[in-house]
Protein backbone atom coordinates (compact mmCIF):
# COMPACT_ATOMS: atom_id res chain seq x y z
CA UNK A 1 0.00 0.00 0.00
CA UNK A 2 0.74 3.70 -0.39
CA UNK A 3 0.12 5.35 2.54
CA UNK A 4 0.46 9.03 4.19
CA UNK A 5 0.45 9.75 7.37
CA UNK A 6 -0.90 12.96 9.03
CA UNK A 7 1.52 12.87 12.39
CA UNK A 8 3.77 14.49 14.89
CA UNK A 9 6.44 12.78 14.06
CA UNK A 10 8.52 13.32 17.05
CA UNK A 11 5.70 11.11 18.31
CA UNK A 12 7.41 7.45 19.62
CA UNK A 13 3.76 6.05 19.78
CA UNK A 14 3.18 7.43 15.98
CA UNK A 15 6.55 6.09 14.85
CA UNK A 16 5.80 2.79 16.30
CA UNK A 17 2.67 2.20 13.91
CA UNK A 18 4.42 3.98 11.31
CA UNK A 19 7.38 1.47 11.35
CA UNK A 20 5.55 -1.38 11.08
CA UNK A 21 4.25 -0.54 7.55
CA UNK A 22 7.76 0.46 6.60
CA UNK A 23 8.86 -2.73 7.56
CA UNK A 24 6.15 -4.57 6.11
CA UNK A 25 7.27 -2.76 2.80
CA UNK A 26 4.26 -0.44 2.15
CA UNK A 27 5.65 3.05 1.21
CA UNK A 28 5.50 5.08 3.85
CA UNK A 29 4.82 8.72 3.36
CA UNK A 30 4.57 11.46 6.37
CA UNK A 31 3.09 14.92 6.83
CA UNK A 32 4.53 15.53 10.48
CA UNK A 33 3.12 18.99 12.10
CA UNK A 34 6.10 19.45 13.97
CA UNK A 35 10.26 19.28 12.87
CA UNK A 36 11.67 16.34 13.12
CA UNK A 37 13.77 13.42 11.37
CA UNK A 38 12.59 10.22 12.09
CA UNK A 39 15.03 7.44 12.39
CA UNK A 40 12.74 5.52 9.89
CA UNK A 41 12.93 4.83 5.75
CA UNK A 42 10.13 7.20 4.68
CA UNK A 43 9.56 7.46 0.90
CA UNK A 44 8.52 11.24 2.01
CA UNK A 45 8.58 13.61 4.35
CA UNK A 46 6.29 17.07 4.45
CA UNK A 47 6.57 19.46 7.70
CA UNK A 48 3.14 21.12 8.22
CA UNK A 49 2.78 23.24 11.12
CA UNK A 50 -0.46 23.62 12.64
CA UNK A 51 -2.22 25.54 15.40
CA UNK A 52 1.62 26.87 16.09
CA UNK A 53 3.52 23.70 16.10
CA UNK A 54 6.44 25.85 14.37
CA UNK A 55 7.32 27.93 17.27
CA UNK A 56 10.25 26.36 18.60
CA UNK A 57 10.33 25.86 22.41
CA UNK A 58 13.10 26.78 24.80
CA UNK A 59 15.14 23.31 24.41
CA UNK A 60 15.12 24.09 20.72
CA UNK A 61 16.24 27.66 20.44
CA UNK A 62 19.13 26.80 23.10
CA UNK A 63 17.51 28.62 26.16
CA UNK A 64 17.30 26.77 29.10
CA UNK A 65 14.63 24.05 29.27
CA UNK A 66 11.11 23.97 30.52
CA UNK A 67 10.75 28.00 30.48
CA UNK A 68 8.79 30.49 29.21
CA UNK A 69 5.63 29.94 27.65
CA UNK A 70 6.16 26.32 26.29
CA UNK A 71 6.84 25.11 29.85
CA UNK A 72 5.37 23.27 32.38
CA UNK A 73 4.63 26.46 34.65
CA UNK A 74 2.42 27.84 31.85
CA UNK A 75 1.10 24.39 30.45
CA UNK A 76 -2.71 25.38 31.17
CA UNK A 77 -2.41 28.83 29.39
CA UNK A 78 -0.71 27.28 26.11
CA UNK A 79 -3.63 24.39 25.86
CA UNK A 80 -5.80 27.75 26.26
CA UNK A 81 -4.28 29.48 23.79
CA UNK A 82 -4.10 26.42 21.13
CA UNK A 83 -7.66 25.52 21.63
CA UNK A 84 -8.69 28.90 20.80
CA UNK A 85 -6.62 30.18 18.39
CA UNK A 86 -5.09 26.92 16.87
CA UNK A 87 -8.11 25.98 14.48
CA UNK A 88 -7.63 29.60 12.81
CA UNK A 89 -4.34 27.85 11.36
CA UNK A 90 -5.97 25.06 10.30
CA UNK A 91 -7.34 26.65 6.37
CA UNK A 92 -3.93 27.51 5.21
CA UNK A 93 -2.06 24.40 6.25
CA UNK A 94 -4.47 22.48 4.58
CA UNK A 95 -3.38 23.82 1.69
CA UNK A 96 0.00 22.81 1.85
CA UNK A 97 -1.18 19.35 3.01
CA UNK A 98 -3.28 18.72 -0.29
CA UNK A 99 -0.39 19.83 -2.38
CA UNK A 100 1.68 16.55 -0.88
CA UNK A 101 -1.26 14.15 -1.15
CA UNK A 102 -1.45 15.03 -4.50
CA UNK A 103 1.77 14.82 -5.46
CA UNK A 104 1.67 11.36 -3.17
CA UNK A 105 -1.62 9.84 -4.60
CA UNK A 106 -1.70 7.82 -1.48
CA UNK A 107 -4.16 5.32 -1.50
CA UNK A 108 -4.88 5.92 2.08
CA UNK A 109 -4.51 9.30 4.36
CA UNK A 110 -4.38 8.30 8.06
CA UNK A 111 -4.34 11.32 10.82
CA UNK A 112 -3.43 10.10 14.22
CA UNK A 113 -4.98 12.63 16.80
CA UNK A 114 -8.36 14.85 16.33
CA UNK A 115 -6.50 18.27 17.37
CA UNK A 116 -5.06 18.93 15.56
CA UNK A 117 -3.61 16.52 13.08
CA UNK A 118 -7.14 15.18 11.99
CA UNK A 119 -8.78 18.34 11.78
CA UNK A 120 -5.91 19.64 9.34
CA UNK A 121 -6.11 15.85 7.31
CA UNK A 122 -10.15 16.46 7.42
CA UNK A 123 -10.28 20.02 5.89
CA UNK A 124 -7.88 18.86 2.54
CA UNK A 125 -10.04 15.43 2.61
CA UNK A 126 -11.43 14.61 -0.99
CA UNK A 127 -8.30 13.29 -2.70
CA UNK A 128 -8.19 9.29 -0.82
CA UNK A 129 -10.07 7.64 1.57
CA UNK A 130 -9.61 8.91 5.42
CA UNK A 131 -9.01 7.30 8.66
CA UNK A 132 -8.89 9.05 11.69
CA UNK A 133 -7.74 8.19 15.40
CA UNK A 134 -8.83 9.37 18.32
CA UNK A 135 -6.02 9.83 21.18
CA UNK A 136 -7.16 9.79 25.12
CA UNK A 137 -8.68 12.75 25.31
CA UNK A 138 -9.72 14.30 22.42
CA UNK A 139 -13.79 14.31 22.87
CA UNK A 140 -13.05 14.66 26.52
CA UNK A 141 -11.25 17.68 26.84
CA UNK A 142 -10.51 19.12 23.80
CA UNK A 143 -14.18 18.93 21.28
CA UNK A 144 -15.94 20.86 23.93
CA UNK A 145 -13.17 23.39 25.32
CA UNK A 146 -14.38 25.87 22.65
CA UNK A 147 -16.75 26.31 19.64
CA UNK A 148 -14.42 26.42 17.08
CA UNK A 149 -12.72 23.13 18.56
CA UNK A 150 -16.16 21.75 18.17
CA UNK A 151 -16.95 22.73 15.05
CA UNK A 152 -13.94 21.23 13.39
CA UNK A 153 -14.53 18.03 15.77
CA UNK A 154 -17.64 17.19 14.53
CA UNK A 155 -16.34 18.11 11.14
CA UNK A 156 -13.40 15.42 11.22
CA UNK A 157 -15.88 13.10 12.01
CA UNK A 158 -18.32 14.01 9.51
CA UNK A 159 -15.91 13.41 6.71
CA UNK A 160 -13.69 11.25 8.05
CA UNK A 161 -14.20 6.95 5.92
CA UNK A 162 -13.20 4.98 9.18
CA UNK A 163 -12.49 5.75 13.13
CA UNK A 164 -9.63 4.16 14.98
CA UNK A 165 -9.77 4.87 18.94
CA UNK A 166 -7.61 2.99 21.54
CA UNK A 167 -10.90 2.46 23.84
CA UNK A 168 -15.02 1.45 22.94
CA UNK A 169 -15.88 4.68 24.92
CA UNK A 170 -14.46 7.06 22.38
CA UNK A 171 -16.21 4.90 19.44
CA UNK A 172 -19.08 5.65 21.20
CA UNK A 173 -18.62 9.38 21.72
CA UNK A 174 -16.85 9.70 18.65
CA UNK A 175 -20.70 8.33 16.72
CA UNK A 176 -22.51 10.83 19.28
CA UNK A 177 -20.54 13.46 17.87
CA UNK A 178 -20.76 13.41 14.12
CA UNK A 179 -18.99 9.56 12.66
CA UNK A 180 -21.47 7.91 10.86
CA UNK A 181 -22.50 4.87 12.02
CA UNK A 182 -22.18 3.17 9.18
CA UNK A 183 -18.88 3.67 8.47
CA UNK A 184 -15.82 1.28 9.46
CA UNK A 185 -14.20 1.38 13.10
CA UNK A 186 -11.18 -0.43 15.22
CA UNK A 187 -10.17 -0.50 18.27
CA UNK A 188 -6.47 -0.78 19.24
CA UNK A 189 -4.14 0.58 21.64
CA UNK A 190 -3.07 3.60 20.40
CA UNK A 191 0.75 2.99 19.48
CA UNK A 192 -0.49 0.05 17.82
CA UNK A 193 0.17 -2.20 20.47
CA UNK A 194 2.79 -3.52 22.62
CA UNK A 195 5.76 -5.08 21.62
CA UNK A 196 6.76 -8.62 24.25
CA UNK A 197 10.32 -8.19 22.98
CA UNK A 198 10.73 -5.29 25.19
CA UNK A 199 7.95 -5.01 27.64
CA UNK A 200 7.41 -8.00 29.48
CA UNK A 201 7.84 -9.21 33.25
CA UNK A 202 11.25 -9.94 34.83
CA UNK A 203 11.97 -13.17 36.08
CA UNK A 204 11.78 -12.14 40.12
CA UNK A 205 9.39 -9.43 41.00
CA UNK A 206 11.12 -6.53 42.29
CA UNK A 207 11.85 -5.78 45.67
CA UNK A 208 12.28 -2.47 46.02
CA UNK A 209 9.55 0.11 46.87
CA UNK A 210 9.66 1.96 43.78
CA UNK A 211 6.96 4.57 42.34
CA UNK A 212 7.11 4.98 38.72
CA UNK A 213 5.11 8.33 37.06
CA UNK A 214 5.63 7.96 33.01
CA UNK A 215 3.18 10.66 32.68
CA UNK A 216 5.01 13.78 32.48
CA UNK A 217 3.84 17.00 32.09
CA UNK A 218 0.41 17.69 30.14
CA UNK A 219 -2.95 19.95 31.22
CA UNK A 220 -4.65 16.71 31.81
CA UNK A 221 -2.23 15.09 34.25
CA UNK A 222 -3.00 15.78 38.16
CA UNK A 223 1.24 15.80 38.86
CA UNK A 224 0.14 18.50 41.82
CA UNK A 225 -2.21 15.99 43.59
CA UNK A 226 0.67 13.24 42.67
CA UNK A 227 3.49 14.95 44.59
CA UNK A 228 1.13 15.92 47.87
CA UNK A 229 0.81 12.26 47.55
CA UNK A 230 4.34 11.00 48.26
CA UNK A 231 4.92 12.70 51.95
CA UNK A 232 1.63 11.01 53.04
CA UNK A 233 3.41 7.44 51.76
CA UNK A 234 6.48 8.37 52.96
CA UNK A 235 4.79 9.17 56.50
CA UNK A 236 3.64 5.23 56.51
CA UNK A 237 6.35 3.78 53.83
CA UNK A 238 9.83 5.94 54.42
CA UNK A 239 11.82 3.82 52.15
CA UNK A 240 9.52 4.47 49.09
CA UNK A 241 11.21 5.99 46.13
CA UNK A 242 9.47 8.21 42.97
CA UNK A 243 11.07 8.03 39.43
CA UNK A 244 9.29 10.28 37.71
CA UNK A 245 9.68 10.33 33.71
CA UNK A 246 9.81 13.87 31.59
CA UNK A 247 10.40 15.82 34.66
CA UNK A 248 14.25 16.20 34.46
CA UNK A 249 14.13 20.17 35.41
CA UNK A 250 11.16 21.11 35.09
CA UNK A 251 10.90 24.15 37.74
CA UNK A 252 7.09 23.78 39.11
CA UNK A 253 8.48 19.89 40.32
CA UNK A 254 11.79 21.63 41.99
CA UNK A 255 9.37 24.08 43.80
CA UNK A 256 6.85 21.35 44.95
CA UNK A 257 9.94 18.72 46.47
CA UNK A 258 11.44 21.71 47.85
CA UNK A 259 7.98 22.67 49.78
CA UNK A 260 7.33 19.25 50.36
CA UNK A 261 10.59 18.40 51.77
CA UNK A 262 10.49 14.98 49.16
CA UNK A 263 13.70 15.70 46.78
CA UNK A 264 15.58 12.73 48.01
CA UNK A 265 12.96 10.24 47.63
CA UNK A 266 12.49 11.56 43.74
CA UNK A 267 14.22 11.06 41.11
CA UNK A 268 13.14 13.32 38.08
CA UNK A 269 14.57 12.03 34.94
CA UNK A 270 14.34 12.87 31.54
CA UNK A 271 12.22 11.60 28.60
CA UNK A 272 13.51 7.58 27.76
CA UNK A 273 13.29 5.54 25.00
CA UNK A 274 10.81 2.40 25.34
CA UNK A 275 13.79 -0.30 25.85
CA UNK A 276 15.04 2.16 29.18
CA UNK A 277 11.42 2.65 30.19
CA UNK A 278 10.94 -1.32 30.29
CA UNK A 279 13.82 -1.59 32.01
CA UNK A 280 12.45 0.92 34.73
CA UNK A 281 8.94 -0.28 34.84
CA UNK A 282 10.76 -3.70 35.93
CA UNK A 283 12.24 -2.32 38.34
CA UNK A 284 9.12 -0.47 39.98
CA UNK A 285 6.33 -2.24 42.05
CA UNK A 286 3.65 0.74 41.16
CA UNK A 287 3.08 2.79 38.40
CA UNK A 288 0.97 5.78 38.51
CA UNK A 289 -1.11 7.27 36.18
CA UNK A 290 -3.11 10.36 38.09
CA UNK A 291 -5.19 11.89 34.79
CA UNK A 292 -8.60 13.21 34.78
CA UNK A 293 -8.94 13.11 30.63
CA UNK A 294 -7.81 9.79 29.05
CA UNK A 295 -8.18 7.07 26.94
CA UNK A 296 -6.17 3.86 26.88
CA UNK A 297 -2.27 5.45 28.14
CA UNK A 298 -0.27 3.46 26.18
CA UNK A 299 2.36 3.90 29.02
CA UNK A 300 0.03 2.25 31.40
CA UNK A 301 -0.06 -0.91 29.14
CA UNK A 302 3.88 -1.09 28.58
CA UNK A 303 3.70 -0.84 32.71
CA UNK A 304 0.95 -3.84 33.10
CA UNK A 305 2.73 -5.68 30.72
CA UNK A 306 6.35 -5.62 32.85
CA UNK A 307 4.19 -6.54 35.82
CA UNK A 308 3.71 -3.36 37.72
CA UNK A 309 0.58 -2.60 39.77
CA UNK A 310 -1.13 0.40 38.35
CA UNK A 311 -3.06 3.33 40.19
CA UNK A 312 -4.87 5.50 37.71
CA UNK A 313 -7.49 7.73 37.55
CA UNK A 314 -10.93 6.22 37.80
CA UNK A 315 -12.46 6.90 34.07
CA UNK A 316 -14.66 4.85 32.11
CA UNK A 317 -11.91 4.40 29.48
CA UNK A 318 -9.22 2.71 31.85
CA UNK A 319 -12.05 0.79 33.49
CA UNK A 320 -11.96 -1.45 30.27
CA UNK A 321 -8.78 -2.75 31.11
CA UNK A 322 -8.41 -2.26 35.10
CA UNK A 323 -10.78 -4.09 37.13
CA UNK A 324 -10.35 -2.53 41.10
CA UNK A 325 -9.12 -4.48 43.65
CA UNK A 326 -8.66 -7.29 41.01
CA UNK A 327 -5.91 -5.92 38.85
CA UNK A 328 -5.10 -2.11 39.69
CA UNK A 329 -6.98 0.42 41.79
CA UNK A 330 -8.57 3.02 40.24
CA UNK A 331 -8.75 6.86 42.45
CA UNK A 332 -10.20 10.20 41.93
CA UNK A 333 -7.10 11.72 40.47
CA UNK A 334 -6.98 14.98 42.07
CA UNK A 335 -7.49 13.51 45.19
CA UNK A 336 -3.74 13.36 46.90
CA UNK A 337 -5.19 11.27 50.38
CA UNK A 338 -7.18 8.42 47.45
CA UNK A 339 -3.79 8.50 45.69
CA UNK A 340 -1.60 7.75 48.51
CA UNK A 341 -3.96 5.49 49.79
CA UNK A 342 -3.84 3.38 46.78
CA UNK A 343 0.14 3.24 46.61
CA UNK A 344 0.55 2.36 49.82
CA UNK A 345 -1.58 -0.78 49.07
CA UNK A 346 0.16 -1.31 46.05
CA UNK A 347 3.78 -1.44 48.05
CA UNK A 348 2.37 -2.99 51.07
CA UNK A 349 0.20 -6.11 49.28
CA UNK A 350 2.52 -8.24 47.62
CA UNK A 351 -0.03 -11.02 46.76
CA UNK A 352 -2.08 -8.02 45.46
CA UNK A 353 0.65 -7.18 43.34
CA UNK A 354 1.50 -10.52 41.90
CA UNK A 355 -2.40 -11.63 41.43
CA UNK A 356 -2.24 -7.91 39.10
CA UNK A 357 0.81 -9.20 37.74
CA UNK A 358 -0.36 -12.53 36.23
CA UNK A 359 -3.90 -10.75 35.08
CA UNK A 360 -2.19 -7.87 33.00
CA UNK A 361 0.05 -10.22 31.54
CA UNK A 362 -2.69 -12.47 30.34
CA UNK A 363 -4.62 -9.47 29.32
CA UNK A 364 -1.87 -7.32 27.45
CA UNK A 365 -1.09 -10.89 25.52
CA UNK A 366 -4.72 -11.16 24.82
CA UNK A 367 -5.94 -7.83 23.43
CA UNK A 368 -2.83 -5.04 23.22
CA UNK A 369 -0.34 -7.35 21.32
CA UNK A 370 1.47 -5.31 18.83
CA UNK A 371 1.78 -7.83 15.60
CA UNK A 372 -2.03 -9.35 16.24
CA UNK A 373 -3.69 -5.59 16.52
CA UNK A 374 -1.60 -4.50 13.79
CA UNK A 375 -2.99 -7.31 11.61
CA UNK A 376 -5.76 -6.06 12.42
CA UNK A 377 -5.36 -2.55 11.38
CA UNK A 378 -4.17 -4.21 7.95
CA UNK A 379 -7.64 -5.84 7.36
CA UNK A 380 -9.11 -2.19 8.79
CA UNK A 381 -7.16 -0.21 6.05
CA UNK A 382 -7.66 -2.67 3.43
CA UNK A 383 -11.57 -2.46 4.04
CA UNK A 384 -10.65 0.79 3.47
CA UNK A 385 -8.59 1.51 -0.16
Amino acid sequence: MRLLFVADGRSPIALNWLRYFVERGDEVYLASTFACQPEIRLAGLEIVPVAFSGVKSGAETGSKPRRGIWGASTLKLRTALRQWAGPLTIPRASRQLRGFIERVQPDLVHAMRIPYEGMLAADAAGLAPLVVSVWGNDFTLHAPATPLMSHYTGWTLAVADGLHADCQRDIRLGKQLGFQASRPTLVTPGNGGIRAEVFFRPQKPPSAPLVVNPRGFRAYVRNDAFFAAIPLVLKEFPGARFACVSMAGERQVLEWTEKLGIGASVELLPARPHAAMAELFRAAQVVVSPTTHDGTPNSLLEAMACGCFPVAGDLESIREWITPGQNGLLVDAGDPVALAAAILRGLKESALRELAAEQNAAIIAERAEYGRNMARVVEFYEQLG
